[in-house]
């Protein structure tokens, strides 16, 4: 493992910064930085924590709670120890959370202060989870995670960590029925930084000076993917406990932030803020933003005050997350293609299909399907909902409507439901 190309897993990232550059800072929460070199050591306490308590490889832990540096000690240690994290919704009520817990057949949970008193309500629906610990206490019956942590080994534990093997379960939103649990690989996590024979975007690049904000929730590939990928590529990641648009101007001046994601309406409260003129925003090279196009004058205002680029991302939990992305030299209020979600990353696939799964030339409206080294494993425990979504040659079918124009950008149409 002498060079980051060779690396296929985020621990043996971590482990690669912790030897070439183990002073630098990997996160920074709230009043708390930790460097490469202890964050390496904290994982190696983690995974050495969990298999005292009898995590096998391929057994689920859990975590519910806002964004911490915790949670990726967690994330990172459980792959050391080859379990698989399950971070949970914490918007959803009490029966779906548990149902969750036991869906996955969760060993270990671990929990935010915030969500005690809800976890207290249902410990008696959850009887698959043998330990629960906090990450700040608040709870005296309950094991704190760095006590914890701190009393292991932080001896490397050495297992052997399979590119093929699942790393994260991520629950979709439910919206045609219960949650189900998306089972992302190593190789899923990593592959848009690992395919495309060196053809990474400009506004795809990272390097070991960039800042990163983790700002979405990490029950979602929005925060965990994000979290990831300034992970692989050793950028200082700043964690904020949650999305809240009137500090966004403090990250971005006080921590010296690069890189960050956001959704147009987040952006617009941020750009209209009294003091967003007067920000220094010399480092924010690029903002990243989803879930919807940016209104034309929207765009133009932020481009002015940020003076940034932009990138509009499209995916979904199913997908790893980005598939397809607009570049900022496409940002061009007016053009047509400012409509579309944007084109296929280096190494996606993108096809446009009738209700008889056949390909539709440009421009027909059709159900998007995309095969790439980033779609999930399948659904847990789910065989026929896997086998609807992925087909035999590995297309898997997005449930969005859209189409392709003649050089392959993409328009979505609607949504699933």
């Amino acid at each position: 493992m002498t060079k980051l190309e060779d690396v296929t897993n985020l621990a043996d990232a971590v482990r690669f910064h912790s030897q070439s550059r183990g002073d630098s800072i990997i996160f920074d929460f709230e009043d708390r930085i930790s460097t490469f070199a202890q964050f390496d050591a904290h994982t190696n306490q983690v995974a050495n924590g969990l298999k005292a308590l009898g995590v096998k490889p391929g057994d689920h832990i859990a975590y519910i709670g806002k964004n911490s540096d915790i949670y990726f000690e967690l994330l990172i240690g459980g792959m050391k120890a080859g379990a698989i994290m399950t971070p949970v919704n914490w918007r959803l009520a009490g029966p779906e959370i548990a149902f969750i817990l036991e869906d996955s057949k969760s060993a270990i949970l671990f929990l935010g202060p915030e969500f005690v008193d809800q976890v207290r309500g249902i410990k008696d629906q959850i009887p698959s989870v043998r330990h629960i610990m906090t990450t700040e206490g608040g709870a005296p019956e309950w094991q704190d995670v760095p006590a914890w942590r701190d009393a292991q080994s932080s001896a490397d534990p050495g297992r052997p960590i399979d590119a093929g093997d699942v790393a994260i379960q991520l629950y979709t939103s439910g919206t045609t029925g219960k949650p189900k649990g998306a089972m992302l690989s190593h190789s899923n996590l990593l592959s848009m930084v690992r395919s495309g024979n060196g053809e990474v975007p400009e506004w795809n690049k990272w390097d070991d000076q960039d800042v990163s904000l983790v700002a979405m929730p990490v029950f979602h590939i929005g925060g965990t993917g994000w979290g990831a990928l300034g992970v692989y590529f050793g950028a200082k990641g700043v964690v904020a406990r949650e999305f809240d648009p009137t500090k966004i101007l403090d990250f971005i001046e006080h921590s010296k932030v690069s890189k960050m994601f956001m959704v147009p309406a987040a952006m617009q409260f941020v750009v209209r803020l009294p003091r967003a003129k007067q920000t220094d925003f010399s480092r924010l090279r690029h903002i990243a933003y989803g879930a919807s196009p940016i209104p034309a004058a929207l765009l133009q205002e932020c481009i002015d005050v940020f003076k940034c680029g932009f990138v509009q991302m499209y995916g979904m939990t199913e997908t790893t997350g980005t598939i397809v992305a607009l570049p900022p030299e496409d940002h061009i209020p007016g053009e047509e293609r400012m409509r579309s979600a944007g084109k296929a990353l280096p190494g996606v696939e993108l096809a446009i299909l009738d209700p008889d799964g056949n390909p539709l030339p440009p421009r027909q409206v059709g159900e998007i399907a995309t095969r790439s080294g980033a779609n999930m494993v399948g659904y847990w425990n789910l065989p026929e909902a896997t086998a609807k979504t992925i087909t035999k040659d590995g297309w898997l079918l997005t449930g969005d409507a859209g189409y392709l124009d003649e050089n392959g950008f993409l328009y979505r149409i609607a949504s699933r439901t």
